[in-house]
């Protein structure tokens, strides 16, 4: 599929390169364009195809809604354990009008690719609409919206999740669609919009208050209205008020159990490892950053613009203000684990809007002297008509593939994943077709392999995210060699949830192993497992008391043969 993938970049670059006149002339020309561009974005996300593990979690979550039992991780357990309410609501929503708990995973997908589509569709009209501010009567460029939504869809960070089971391509989208409500005075809509940001990611708060800001800003420069502010806190409480009396009533706590342990832990440490990670996506990214900041540079030397062009201007800084909010947040909350920074996914597609849009208002302000003679035939014609756009274009965008090929972080870093998720939806399965129902087991793998076994068997997440006590009382630990933080408490889970099996690999191993984590030692022992026709082995932890019957149980498995470690 990575073939295939470079395959529709080409058409699209011979498309936008030898055609760039007629696209910025003719409409039909645009959307065909646009269409290679999407194009472009499903063979990009198909080339990652990976359904990450932690997506699990919320399918756990949905599972349990569609069989009745509520938004719950474990049965009778109200944890709120995921931080996507409207993501859960959304991947749920089929699966309760049919009755089938087999539709979640599907609807997920198709979700997460149509939404990474969207996000191309809405780069191409938030640029042409920032330009159209400038100069709402004249002629336009609008083939720099072309040139955005392929700069979109070649960002490997949205096209990594668009198949991926989680909410990231639906918070772009929404981030976008909130920026071109910003830009078209839609304050109301903007304020719902921002709503279900909040609703699908946390960082969708920092998004609130950087449209309050905005609108506020405005009216001081009496660009919009004062009434402009109160319908936009008016449109995003219609839907954030209802929606955390909900939460505190069925959960009692303000934060999500993610949110809380993830804040946990030296500041030192986390800001260390954010910088590791920011530092690492702008160096697999830093064309885009250039690209952005060089537009920037363009549109500052230009002073005393008319009222339309500086309305216009704002709307870029404010995509510029929230690309940094968004990178900061990241910064002090430690960083992520997952391949091809996902917590950063909407900042590539925000600095193509921002480079582009900011270009074509360099454009539309430039003087007479500014234009130049193209063709021999004495017509004159901006720059941005011209073929260097398209071929700087196509090759922003051919870098940001070399990316998804090549950086360990990404599409190598997601097979990596893809094997992993494989593995504990089996070991979780094993776990399901073999243990009563109602028997508990620990893990920190709450996702695929949870997900697997099953609402029949009790999952205590020893990292806090589906357990309160954990996650409000527990030691911050550092996990995943960054600076990111997680709460634990072995002492509780050994001896408060009394779990029967254990489980501490995050998949299968090639060697037998004996080993056992200290924590577990005085209760439990070490059951080794060979997976039948392959060269694999997995350990978990028995609870000494039952030790042989539990053996027994994993060992009536036909996949599963037990051998002793004695």
């Amino acid at each position: 599929m990575a073939a295939v993938t470079i395959g529709s970049w080409l058409v699209l670059a011979v498309f936008l390169i030898g055609w760039w006149p007629r696209i910025n002339a003719r409409r039909v020309w645009r959307f065909s364009a646009l269409g290679l561009a999407l194009l472009l974005s499903l063979f990009h996300q198909l080339a990652y195809a990976t359904i990450a593990g932690d997506a699990y979690v919320t399918f756990r979550y949905a599972h349990n809604i569609v069989e009745g039992y509520g938004a719950v991780y474990n049965l009778g357990e109200y944890v709120e354990g995921y931080a996507n309410f409207l993501w859960l609501i959304l991947v749920a929503l089929p699966g309760v009008v049919l009755g089938d708990s087999g539709a979640i995973v599907p609807t997920a997908v198709i979700l997460g690719v149509g939404s990474a589509l969207g996000c191309v569709v809405l780069a191409y009209r938030l640029t042409n609409r920032i330009v159209r501010l400038a100069q709402p009567e004249g002629p336009g460029m609008p083939g720099l919206g072309v040139v955005a939504a392929a700069l979109t869809a070649g960002s490997s960070s949205l096209s990594a999740y668009g198949a991926s089971g989680l909410e990231a391509p639906l918070f772009v989208l929404l981030t976008l669609t909130f920026c071109l409500a910003l830009a078209s005075g839609r304050a109301v809509v903007a304020g719902v919009v921002v709503a279900l940001a909040v609703m699908t990611r946390p960082e969708g708060l920092f998004l609130a208050v950087v449209g309050l800001v905005w609108f506020a800003v405005e009216a001081v420069r009496r660009r919009q209205l004062e009434a402009a502010a109160v319908a936009y806190v008016v449109g995003a409480a219609v839907l954030l008020v209802p929606w955390t009396v909900w939460r505190l009533t069925i959960y009692e706590h303000l934060l999500p159990n993610v949110v809380v342990s993830r804040w946990s832990g030296a500041w030192s440490d986390r800001l260390a490892g954010g910088w590791e990670y920011v530092a690492e996506f702008a160096l697999a990214y830093q064309a885009f950053v250039a690209l952005a900041v060089t537009a920037l540079a363009l549109l500052l030397t230009r002073r005393g613009v008319p009222k339309g062009v500086a309305r216009a201007r704002s709307v870029v800084w404010l995509l510029v203000a929230l690309a940094l909010g968004i990178v900061a947040g990241v910064v002090v909350c430690g960083g992520g684990w997952m391949p091809a920074w996902r917590l950063l996914a909407p900042v590539p597609v925000l600095l193509a809007v921002v480079g582009t849009a900011a270009y074509g208002l360099f454009a539309v302000t430039a003087p007479a002297r500014d234009t130049t003679t193209s063709g021999g035939t004495g017509t004159r014609a901006p720059l941005a008509r011209r073929r260097t756009v398209a071929v700087v274009t196509m090759a922003l965008c051919g870098l940001s593939l070399v990316v998804t090929t090549v950086h360990p972080r990404a599409l190598p870093a997601m097979r990596e994943l893809r094997a992993s998720t494989a593995q504990l939806s089996e070991i979780g399965r094993w776990l399901d077709e073999s243990l009563p129902a109602g028997t508990v087991i620990s893990t920190h793998n709450t996702g695929a392999l949870a997900y697997a076994a099953g609402p029949s068997i009790t999952v205590v997440d020893v990292f806090g995210r589906t357990d309160e006590h954990i996650a409000h009382e527990g030691e911050p630990v550092r996990v995943g060699g960054r600076g990111i933080y997680l709460a634990r408490d072995f002492d509780y889970v050994v001896n408060v949830r009394e779990p029967a099996v254990v489980v501490e690999e995050s998949g299968y191993t090639t060697e037998q192993g004996c080993g056992i984590n200290p924590a577990y030692a005085e209760l439990y022992e070490v059951a080794s497992f060979r997976r039948e026709g392959t060269p694999y082995w997995v350990s978990v932890y028995v609870r000494r008391a039952g030790a042989t019957y539990l053996v027994e149980l994993l060992d009536s498995h036909p996949d599963f043969t037990y051998v002793s470690c004695l």
